[in-house]
């Protein structure tokens, strides 16, 4: 892998990104208010609660992004850590919807997306119109950074160092240490989850060893509420610890059930030439499956948080 492969890599990935914010600007501007308004006062109920999590963040594309505006909440005491922990958990489920798409796979027609988005941004004066292009637009660049990161990894499928590191990722724990660190490092489990698919439709890496990945990257993502939370109130903190232990706890139930049941074979069954799909299904029963779990145990795992992180005066 030369220096131009690198570069095209790294290129695609800042275009991944940037087209992901575009999606995220355009429909977070097209929502305006009422996401500040929908968040405060429909989250009285935790079935509600993670119900308005999953589908903000469908609409903000961001899972980490999501968190963040929740410590916001919660520092400015609009909302109760408890309201909090529940949307959190739909924010879980709603940043999947990121791994869907990429699955779709429409790369060949991805550049019509972003002149059209670009068109309409530079061409009207209309700010719902400029939002709606910048949906429109950021879609297009974000399958047009796929693209140019599946071409850079081409030279990958003969290089015997890639290949030898691929075979460590077929012991699960190091797979989702792998999937953890990376996400940490880029600060994005949407791109990490783009990369990896990518990955996987060039059969650079097989669909269980990045399963133990995609649990590795929903820990991995949480280092973005970690960072924001340093600065914030004692509440804040605490839904800080909240989501690492919610993706620790998913993490460690999918690696036993996994590893002791044909749940991979099953998923894989589904879209059995598929890789992309296969992941993104995967990703998303991860999210869906820990959260039915946590709903049922979220009080006493909220007294655990408040005996690592109890009220001072």
């Amino acid at each position: 892998m030369g220096t131009s492969d690198i570069l095209g890599l790294l290129g695609g990935l800042a275009l991944f990104l940037y087209g992901m914010k575009m999606m995220s600007d355009g429909l977070e501007g097209a929502a305006g208010e009422k996401l500040e308004y929908i968040l405060e006062k429909l989250t009285d109920h935790k079935v509600k609660a993670v119900i308005v999590g999953a589908l903000v963040t469908c609409v903000i594309q961001s899972s980490s992004a999501m968190t963040v505006m929740l410590i916001g909440f919660v520092n400015a005491k609009l909302m109760k850590l408890d309201r909090a922990i529940w949307v959190v958990m739909g924010a879980n489920i709603g940043t999947t919807i990121t791994g869907q798409i990429i699955a779709l796979n429409v790369g060949a027609i991805a550049p019509l997306f972003a002149i059209l988005g670009v068109a309409m941004i530079l061409f009207f004066k209309k700010k719902k119109i400029n939002n709606i292009g910048e949906i429109i637009g950021g879609f297009g660049i974000l399958f047009m950074g796929l693209e140019f990161m599946a071409l850079a990894m081409e030279p990958l499928q003969t290089s015997q160092v890639f290949i030898d590191f691929m075979t460590t990722l077929s012991n699960p724990i190091v797979a989702i240490l792998f999937g953890a660190i990376f996400t940490a490092i880029i600060q994005s489990s949407s791109a990490s989850m783009g990369i990896l698919q990518t990955l996987a439709a060039k059969g650079l890496i097989g669909f269980h060893s990045a399963a133990f990945v995609v649990f590795g990257l929903n820990i991995g993502t949480c280092i973005t509420a970690f960072l924001a939370s340093l600065t914030g109130c004692r509440n804040s903190k605490r839904l800080t610890l909240f989501h690492v232990m919610f993706n620790v706890f998913g993490t460690l139930i999918f690696f036993a059930v996994c590893t002791m049941t044909p749940l991979l074979d099953m998923i894989a069954s589904w879209s059995p030439d598929l890789p992309m799909s296969q992941l993104a299904n995967l990703h998303t029963i991860f999210n869906i499956g820990t959260t039915l779990v946590v709903l049922f145990i979220d009080a006493y795992m909220l007294k655990i948080i408040y005996k690592i992180l109890p009220i001072k005066e």
